[in-house]
């Protein structure tokens, strides 16, 4: 069992192009937060950024080779394809699923997920299905058999370009485990993909000193300032999903 974290990452974005290299602090860009974090896990082996075959996608390839993370270039918009291609290239057997736009994504929170994944014997786990956390923390799952499956099967455009849509949309043909919160705080949003998005990330960051950051960190920075909640509080939750 070779447990890898593939983060999805490309400078195309409608809302805020060039979004993932945008600085979080003064040294720091979103794709580097991104993948600081996930260096925390304490079950993830390997660590790939998938990006695009796009001309505008080597600036991202050139920050991998700079910080000495390996890479995979494939599909632009059949993301499936790009991370069964990636999965299979690098000898991933369980594919952790992260996207470049949470740099506030919580360590122990993956672990949890491949905990259960394991200890379950999983098809699939993730903790946004129901929503309860945060949106910026999403993590999933999947066995390289199950994304191998998807991959065949999967016709729709929105199952393509978000990768593991199939398997929620078809439940019953895959054994799924879900973490959820004791409390439900789904109403927090610490995901970018509008300025306003970026604002309180930097915020959010700059009153943490300790690392990796993790969701009790952030919730206890809200109790201290309830007014940071206003700052994107309107901004559209699973915005690009559903235009997909």
């Amino acid at each position: 069992m070779t447990i890898g974290c593939i983060i999805q990452a490309r400078m195309g974005s409608s809302r805020l192009p060039g979004k993932i290299l945008e600085k979080i602090d003064d040294t720091t860009t979103v794709l580097e937060s991104v993948i600081n974090q996930v260096k925390q896990s304490k079950l993830i082996e390997k660590i790939i950024i998938a990006t695009t075959t796009l001309e505008q996608d080597n600036i991202i390839e050139k920050l991998c080779r700079g910080i000495d993370i390996p890479f995979y270039r494939g599909e632009s918009i059949d993301v499936l394809d790009r991370y069964y291609k990636c999965a299979k290239d690098f000898s991933i057997s369980e594919v952790v699923r992260i996207t470049s736009d949470n740099p506030l994504i919580d360590p122990e929170l993956i672990d949890q997920v491949v905990k259960k994944y394991i200890n379950e014997k999983l098809d699939y786990a993730c903790n946004f299905i129901p929503r309860t956390f945060p949106y910026g923390t999403e993590a999933e799952i999947i066995s390289f058999e199950v994304l191998e499956k998807i991959w065949n099967e999967a016709k729709k455009p929105s199952e393509r370009e978000h990768v593991t849509s199939y398997v929620l949309n078809n439940q019953k043909k895959f054994k799924i485990g879900k973490i959820t919160c004791k409390k439900d705080i789904s109403h927090y949003r610490w995901t970018l993909d509008r300025r306003n998005d970026l604002e309180l990330i930097q915020k959010i960051i700059f009153r943490i000193k300790t690392k990796p950051i993790i969701l009790k960190n952030i919730l206890n920075v809200f109790l201290e300032d309830p007014k940071l909640h206003d700052i994107n509080k309107n901004n559209l939750k699973g915005e690009g999903y559903k235009k997909s």
